[in-house]
């Protein structure tokens, strides 16, 4: 019988809210964020593109299971238009496709705003991570191919105007899951007759995170290792890391940046229970739900005992019974 490796880092739990920079792709914020918190295990919470910046919410340990609640939450973009190119990717990375030499006023492109708000269809770029019989779209794109993406529904709650010139428009808009900013960008391009590509792409938002709760990259390095270590971690090579790795860490600095793994759940009812229904329910039983407010039914609720996540679960008839437990 094979024996199984002992899991590698520490087993830390709670979201980094990283204020992603441009050119670093999501993958390799992950890892970076991974390797500074010796963390166990990482993952994100909804890609955002190399050329994008903001706020990209990183779950470790225990907060991966709520990775979920997160990508289903609102989010809010801050993006630049460019009006009369559109270009193979909708933004700086490729080629222009198209070029027009009309640029739309701020009463043309206000006119549009009520098309692109509330549930629309929506089609996704040929530069996406959508699969198409069984691969990417993007890698389809990149040899060459023109590939037949279905349109999906999607639903923005508001698309502002944040500002207006000749040559482009600044916008924020607040949207739900599955939304591409860079297809918002082509599409009212082309309904304008000017064509659009994005210039400048932020998140703002990730429901339930807000700016409050950003940190970057350089203040999580100078928790780790102090000011100067932080600065030297930042262009290190990898045996250069893997020595600093290696030295003698308090990580009591770098943790204090983290958000408590509940944070993802705001919006699910949260019920408050004993300690000792926090080990029956930790050991995967049912559990009776006391006191005047507590729900009777509930799909999902969050169950806590002194502040402490303990599970996800369905309350049925008066008894929570636990789906996804959190270690104590």
């Amino acid at each position: 019988m094979a024996r199984r490796g002992k899991k590698k880092g520490r087993p830390v739990s709670g979201w980094v809210v990283l204020d992603k920079p441009v050119g670093m792709g999501s993958t390799e914020a992950v890892s970076k964020i991974k390797w500074l918190f010796q963390a166990e295990k990482a993952g994100h919470a909804g890609t955002l593109d190399p050329l994008a910046s903001g706020m990209l919410p990183i779950a470790l340990g225990e907060a991966t299971k709520t990775v979920p609640y997160v990508q289903d939450g609102a989010k809010i973009y801050r993006f630049t238009v460019a009006w009369g190119q559109e270009r193979s990717t909708d933004d700086l990375e490729g080629p222009v496709t198209k070029e027009a030499d009309q640029r739309p006023s701020e009463s043309d492109v206000r006119a549009l705003l009520g098309k692109y708000t509330g549930v629309i269809m929506q089609t996704p770029p040929q530069f996406s991570a959508i699969k198409i019989a069984g691969e990417r779209a993007y890698d389809l794109a990149r040899d060459g191919e023109t590939v037949d993406i279905p349109a999906r529904e999607i639903e923005i709650g508001r698309l502002d105007i944040v500002a207006h010139e000749p040559d482009r428009t600044i916008f924020e808009v607040e949207c739900g899951k599955g939304t591409y900013v860079r297809s918002l960008a082509r599409d009212m391009g082309r309904d304008l007759g000017c064509f659009g590509h994005i210039s400048e792409l932020r998140r703002v938002e990730v429901e339930p995170f807000t700016p409050e709760d950003f940190v970057t990259i350089a203040e999580l390095e100078a928790a780790r290792f102090g000011a100067a270590d932080g600065q030297e971690a930042d262009g290190a090579d990898e045996a250069e890391q893997a020595d600093a790795a290696a030295r003698p860490v308090d990580f009591g600095a770098i943790d204090t940046l983290l958000v408590d793994t509940s944070a993802a759940l705001d919006c699910l009812p949260q019920i408050a229970i004993s300690d000792d229904a926090a080990t029956k329910i930790r050991l995967g039983n049912p559990v009776i739900i006391r006191g005047r407010d507590a729900p009777v039914e509930a799909e999902e609720a969050c169950a806590t005992s002194r502040g402490k996540l303990v599970a996800i679960g369905a309350i049925e008839q008066g008894m929570f019974k636990p789906k996804r437990v959190f270690a104590g």
